[in-house]
Parts: structure tokens; C-alpha cells; sequence
């Protein structure tokens, strides 16, 4: 294998690894390289990465390789993520929310697996709006962070607990979990629609003793 390509295989395996990384030996396994050779290309990358002035940088922290934003960026990494929270979710952040509702506690990887796509994003934006939480770790390689919903998820789409989302007993195998989510989001939907219903009244109660309130009107 060449060099340029190993290093664009490298940093593909960093951007799927998210903030869990990979060590070099693991690089090294699925490269199929030896680990001086695949240590020498993150060393070069790390360098051409700072050259290039690029977005992103590789980082090597407790024995593990991952990418990372650069510090001076954090101003506007924040504005991303104390974006208004009432915003609403986007499919993707819908459909992993629903995944982690149901097989909570789960890790990104396996969300993964379930929608075949790249899920980091959505967990990030999930957590920002306190819908999930770290909570606790995976015992396998690298320790990954397990993932389950919150408090004020529930409080938040008028769950009791759990238990009051569609019975997920009546999917068993992955390939329903469209199905499984449809009933979820449907659920969703009413607490949403029940929600703005409670706010349009509370506001138009508002607007009437105002309105009874003010002389102009009398």
C-alpha cells in the first residue's frame, strides 16, 4: 500500500471513530500495516494537517488517535451548540432518539449499525438538548460511552416513563425497527400537537384579560 493512500485510509477511520478514537495497533490491524509504518504516517499527517491550516487536527491522547477541532475555533463551535434549543429535530435526530429509547443503553457505534449511517451529529445534538445522556460505559475495546434518554425527555414529550412508549416487544428483530420508530415518532407527534394546543389557549387566555384589562377597550 502507498503511503498517501494509507493516510487517506487513516484519517477515514479517524472520522468514523468520532471521539472514541483508535490506537495504533487497531489502525495498524484493520490496515494490515505494521504499527512503526502506520505511527509514521500519523506523525506526517499531524504535521501536514497544521501546514495545510485545515479545520481539523489529529490528536494523540492516552494512547489513542482521534481528530479534533482546533481551540481557537471554540467561539463558534459554541454558537453551534447553544443553538436555540426549541429548535426542532431534525429525521435524523428523531430516528436516533427513538433508537436509543428503545434499546437504551446503547453506544454510538451500534446506533450506527441500526440506521447504516453516521449518527455522531445527531447523539451531539440529542445531548445539547439534554433528550440523552452518557450513561455509563461499554465493557469492549476502547470502552465505549453508553447512551440513554433523559428525565427531561420524558418531561418533555409528557411520558409517565418508559413504559408508556409503544411496546417494543412487538419488535424483536432489527429489520422492524422502522416501524418501531414510526409508532414513536407518532406518539411524538401528539405530545407535540397537545403541547402547542395548551400554548395557543394559555396565549389566547392571556390576550383576553389583557384585552379586558385594557381601558382603550372599555
Amino acid at each position: 500500500m502507498d503511503f498517501p493512500k494509507l493516510k487517506s485510509i487513516i484519517e477515514g477511520l479517524l472520522f468514523l471513530s468520532g471521539e472514541e478514537g483508535l490506537s495504533i495497533k487497531q489502525i495498524a490491524e484493520i490496515v494490515d500495516q505494521r504499527t512503526e509504518l502506520v505511527s509514521d504516517a500519523i506523525e506526517e499527517m499531524i504535521a501536514e494537517f497544521a501546514k495545510q491550516g485545515r479545520g481539523v487536527q489529529i490528536l494523540k491522547i492516552a494512547g489513542v488517535v482521534q481528530l479534533g477541532t482546533l481551540p481557537e475555533h471554540a467561539a463558534y463551535f459554541e454558537k453551534l451548540a447553544y443553538s436555540p434549543a426549541r429548535t426542532s429535530l431534525s429525521q435524523a435526530a428523531l430516528e436516533t432518539l427513538a433508537i436509543v429509547a428503545y434499546r437504551q443503553p446503547i453506544t454510538r457505534v451500534e446506533i450506527e449499525e441500526i440506521r447504516g449511517v453516521k449518527s455522531e451529529r445527531a447523539i451531539h445534538t440529542l445531548v445539547n438538548k439534554d433528550l440523552i445522556q452518557e450513561v455509563g460505559r461499554a465493557e469492549a475495546i476502547g470502552r465505549p460511552i453508553l447512551y440513554g434518554t433523559t428525565k427531561p425527555f420524558l418531561d418533555y414529550f409528557g411520558l409517565a416513563s418508559l413504559k408508556d412508549l409503544p411496546e417494543p416487544g412487538l419488535f424483536e428483530d432489527s429489520e422492524n425497527l422502522e416501524e418501531e420508530t414510526q409508532l414513536l415518532f407518532e406518539k411524538l407527534d401528539v405530545q407535540h400537537v397537545d403541547l402547542d394546543s395548551t400554548n395557543l389557549e394559555d396565549d389566547a387566555n392571556s390576550n383576553d384579560i389583557n384585552n379586558e384589562d385594557d381601558p382603550l377597550n372599555s
